[in-house]
C-alpha cells in the first residue's frame, strides 16, 4: 500500500507540475502589462520598470517560469535579504551559497494588480465559503441521491422507478446557470414568502446591531443548484450498480437463507454497490469547486467562484492563477485519496 501510495503522489505532483506550466504559459500570451495593472495607466516609465524588474517580467519567459515556480515550491531558493523575508516568510533551513539560501514557506501566489494584496490571502478568505457550499450541495445530493437509487432499483419498473430516472435526466440536462436562474426566479422571488429565501446572498450578512452573522437560508437555493447534476447521477449510478448486485448469487442466497428484506438490502446489496458512487461522490466534489463558479455569480454568493469572476472582469490575472492552481491541486488530491479509499474498500483492486 506505500509504495502504491507513493505511486499515485507522484503521478498527482506530475500533473500539478504540467498544469502549472498551461497556466503559466496561458496567461503569459495574453496581451496584458502586468506592471501597468499594478502600477495604473498613468504611472511613469520609472516606475513601470521597477514593477518589472520586481515581477522578473524583464527576463526571458524560461526565467520567469523558474522564478514562478520556484515561488510555488514549499521548498525553494532565495537571497537571504529582509524584503525577501517580508515577501515570503520563510524558514531558512541552509546556505547554498552566493548569498541564497534553502527555505522552507507556503507557496507563494504573487500579488493581485487591483488590490496590491497577497493571493493566498483573499483566497484563504472566499475558499471555506465555497468549501461549505461544495460540502452542503454534496452532502445533499450523496443522501438524496443514494436513497432514490436504491428504492428505484428495489421497486425496478414501478411509478418510484420512472419518477426517479425522469428526475435524473432533467438533473442532468439542466446546464447549473440556468438551473441556477430558474432555482433563484423560482423559490428566491415567486415562492419568497413561503419559501423566506432570498435570490442573492452570501453565507455571511451584516447586521446593524449584531454585526457579521452566519445567514444559512441564503445557502439552500445555491446548495440545491450545485447539488442537482451530482445527484442526478449518483441516482443513476446506485440504481445500476443496485440491479447488478441484486442479481449476484450471494443475495439469493441470503433470500433463501430468510434474512429480511431491509438487511439483504442495506447491509448486504448498499455496501458492494457503493464503490462506483463513491468515486463518482470525491469526483464531483473537487468539480463543484469549479462549478461553483457561476452558482456564486448567480446567487451574489461571496466565495471562490465569484472572487474569480470578479478578477477575470478587471484582468487580475495573478488571483486567476492562484484560482486555477488552488482548484487543480484539490482535483488531484482528491483523486490520490479516492484511489486509495478504493483499494481499501475493494480488496479486489490491484495495487499496482
Amino acid at each position: 500500500m506505500i509504495s502504491y501510495t507513493l505511486k499515485k503522489v507522484s503521478y498527482g505532483l506530475a500533473v500539478m507540475g504540467g498544469v502549472i506550466l498551461v497556466v503559466f504559459v496561458l496567461f503569459n500570451i495574453l496581451p496584458s502589462d502586468p506592471a501597468r495593472m499594478t502600477m495604473g495607466q498613468r504611472a511613469d516609465v520609472q516606475s513601470l520598470d521597477a514593477v518589472r524588474k520586481e515581477f522578473g517580467l524583464d527576463k526571458p519567459k524560461h526565467i520567469q517560469f523558474l522564478h514562478y515556480l520556484n515561488d510555488l515550491l514549499p521548498i525553494s531558493i532565495h537571497a537571504n535579504s529582509r524584503d525577501n523575508q517580508e515577501k515570503y516568510q520563510f524558514v531558512k533551513l541552509m546556505e547554498v551559497g552566493n548569498g541564497e539560501i534553502l527555505v522552507i514557506k507556503k507557496p507563494y501566489l504573487r500579488r493581485s494588480y487591483q488590490t496590491k494584496r497577497d493571493v493566498s490571502g483573499i483566497l484563504w478568505e472566499t475558499v471555506p465559503n465555497t468549501f461549505v457550499l461544495a460540502a452542503s450541495a454534496m452532502f445533499f445530493a450523496t443522501i438524496i441521491g443514494v436513497f432514490l437509487g436504491v428504492i428505484s432499483a428495489v421497486y425496478r419498473d414501478t411509478w418510484i422507478d420512472k419518477f426517479a430516472n425522469t428526475f435524473a435526466i432533467i438533473g442532468i440536462s439542466a446546464p447549473s446557470f440556468f438551473a441556477g436562474i430558474l432555482i433563484a426566479w423560482l423559490f428566491g422571488f415567486v415562492l419568497a414568502d413561503y419559501t423566506g429565501l432570498n435570490m442573492s446572498g452570501s453565507l455571511y450578512s451584516y447586521d446593524p446591531f449584531k454585526g457579521e452573522v452566519m445567514t444559512w437560508k441564503n445557502l439552500v437555493l445555491p446548495m440545491l443548484t450545485l447539488g442537482l447534476r451530482p445527484l442526478a447521477i449518483i441516482v443513476q449510478l446506485t440504481r445500476s450498480a443496485m440491479l447488478d448486485v441484486m442479481a449476484q448469487d450471494y443475495i439469493r442466497t441470503a433470500k433463501a437463507k430468510g434474512l429480511s428484506k431491509n438487511v439483504i438490502i442495506f447491509k448486504h446489496a448498499l455496501k458492494n454497490a457503493l464503490n462506483p458512487v463513491i468515486t463518482a461522490v470525491s469526483g464531483w466534489f473537487a468539480s463543484l469547486l469549479a462549478g461553483s463558479f457561476f452558482v456564486e455569480y448567480i446567487f451574489g454568493y461571496n466565495g471562490l467562484g465569484r472572487t474569480t469572476v470578479n478578477a477575470l472582469e478587471m484582468s487580475d490575472f495573478p488571483v486567476v492563477m492562484g484560482s486555477i492552481l488552488f482548484i487543480a491541486l484539490v482535483f488531484v488530491i482528491m483523486n490520490i485519496l479516492v484511489d486509495i479509499l478504493y483499494a481499501w474498500i475493494d480488496p479486489r483492486v490491484k495495487l499496482t
